[in-house]
């Protein structure tokens, strides 16, 4: 009895902490939400222009682009979290939770991508065409719950908005499935719900 009313205390204090500061501190962490818009907007052009024939022959095989952009993606994302951890300052309660957050979406859609492979190996490529054109809609899914919770957690209205225009983003680009246009759009979508976003918030910070 005793532990649990230990738990529940520590819980209490946890969410006053959370309540008092009231997003005052600058999100941390941003320029890893500007790496993820620019490297996978970057690489939803490129796919649109290797659609498109703007870009031929292919330079890579199918699908091998957005593994390459994953690769580099993960190489920045462990680059900047160690700039990160070096960086002074305190790093507030509501920062590890976004933290926490971000990094659950990030691994969430990372083994979406392994799940897809494997039932792609089970398949064929040709059996599973329906789900790949639905990834940029579930990716925006992931991110509108992404900003919706970091929205709850800084008390802003901004990025509710963000989290609202993420959701809305997703069935606009289901409805361009089977067209190049698809990724021209996501592109755009990355580029405005991600990389504008984390460029705004990672400058916001060093104002701070």
């Amino acid at each position: 009895m005793t532990h649990d009313t230990d738990n529940t205390s520590a819980d209490i204090a946890w969410l006053r902490q959370l309540a008092e500061e009231n997003g005052a501190a600058p999100m941390r962490g941003a320029s890893i939400l500007l790496a993820a818009g620019l490297i996978y907007g970057l690489t939803s052009l490129l796919h649109w222009a290797h659609m498109t024939g703007l870009i031929a022959p292919r330079l890579v095989g199918a699908g091998m682009d957005w593994l390459i952009a994953t690769g580099l993606f993960l190489i920045v994302n462990f680059a900047l979290i160690l700039r990160l951890r070096r960086a002074e300052g305190v790093r507030t309660a509501a920062d590890r939770a976004i933290g926490t957050v971000w990094a659950g979406v990030g691994f969430g859609i990372f083994v979406l991508f392994a799940s897809m492979m494997t039932v792609t190996l089970r398949l064929g490529a040709d059996q599973n065409g329906l789900i790949f054109w639905m990834v940029p809609s579930i990716i925006m899914v992931f991110y509108g719950m992404g900003w919706s919770v970091t929205a709850a957690m800084l008390k802003s209205g901004p990025l509710w908005w963000l989290g609202v225009a993420s959701f809305i983003a997703a069935p606009a680009l289901g409805a361009l499935s089977g067209q190049p246009a698809q990724y021209l759009g996501y592109a755009a979508a990355l580029f405005l719900l991600m990389a504008l976003p984390g460029f705004l918030l990672m400058r916001r910070a060093k104002q701070a």
